[in-house]
């Protein structure tokens, strides 16, 4: 018998409501969208409303490391929101089995005004963790992040750079099942990116599952067994990595 998947989406969708002040750029594109309804005898799009999502099904097993692609705009860093519960979606449902850490942008799940030290403890917290068992991994979070200078200071003076080699290093610390990574990670330089990539490399070992969005198709394919296509909101394709890449390239090179 196999066992169940860890990530369950069903017809997931995440619909945003527009108002006036904050139209701005999707305002020239929805008249437009309008114009061409109209011309074609459809109902005209709502301008109030943006859909980012639509339609997604799809599991990820244990264990698994799935990529994330798609144009920006595609809706890839919403779902990212969704699985990480940040955001909720409008329609259709979302099964997790485990602990979810989350490395969306710099920033998300610190408290500013609290240090690098008790910003360790806060993350631990969150995910459910005993204060002895974050003490366990503290001195490994900061050994890798580097900031063990600035350990006592407020985050919020921290630089990005520092910010996010923190953040990476608890959450690939901290003992949480599943963990889900956005672009973010191409802040950092160049030495940075390959220790995080080592990292992953090792918790891939380990058995835990990744999710992970990044343009940067070389580092899908050697880090991820399974890839999602996210086009205009929908799930275009998915399946092993090396095929949905392929096709991925060629509709990139077509377009160019």
């Amino acid at each position: 018998m196999s066992s169940k998947p860890i990530i369950t989406v069903k017809n997931l969708g995440k619909k945003y409501r527009i108002n006036e002040s904050s139209v701005g750029n999707y305002r020239r594109l929805l008249e437009e969208l309008a114009f061409w309804s109209k011309k074609r005898n459809k109902p005209q799009v709502d301008e109030r409303e943006f859909w980012a999502l639509q339609g997604l099904d799809f599991t990820v097993d244990a264990g698994e490391t799935v990529g994330i692609i798609g144009s920006n705009g595609s809706g890839k860093s919403t779902l990212l929101k969704i699985l990480a519960r940040v955001t909720w979606p409008t329609t259709g449902r979302v099964e997790i089995f485990g602990r979810v850490s989350a490395l969306l942008e710099v920033g998300t799940g610190f408290h500013l005004e609290l240090s690098g030290r008790e910003n360790i403890f806060l993350s631990g917290a969150m995910l459910g963790m005993k204060r002895s068992e974050v003490t366990r991994h503290f001195d490994e979070i900061v050994e890798f992040s580097g900031v063990q200078k600035f350990l006592d200071t407020p985050v919020k003076r921290y630089s990005s750079g520092m910010f996010l080699r923190l953040a990476f290093s608890i959450m690939t610390h901290l003992r949480s099942d599943i963990l889900i990574i956005d672009e973010i990670l191409a802040v950092g330089d160049a030495q940075f990116q390959e220790k995080c990539v080592a990292k992953m490399q090792s918790i891939i070992r380990e058995g835990r599952t990744i999710l992970f969005v990044s343009h940067q198709v070389d580092k899908i394919r050697s880090l991820c067994t399974k890839t999602l296509w996210i086009k205009e909101g929908h799930l275009f394709q998915s399946g092993l990595t090396a095929d949905v890449l392929s096709h991925y390239q060629e509709f990139n090179n077509l377009k160019h």
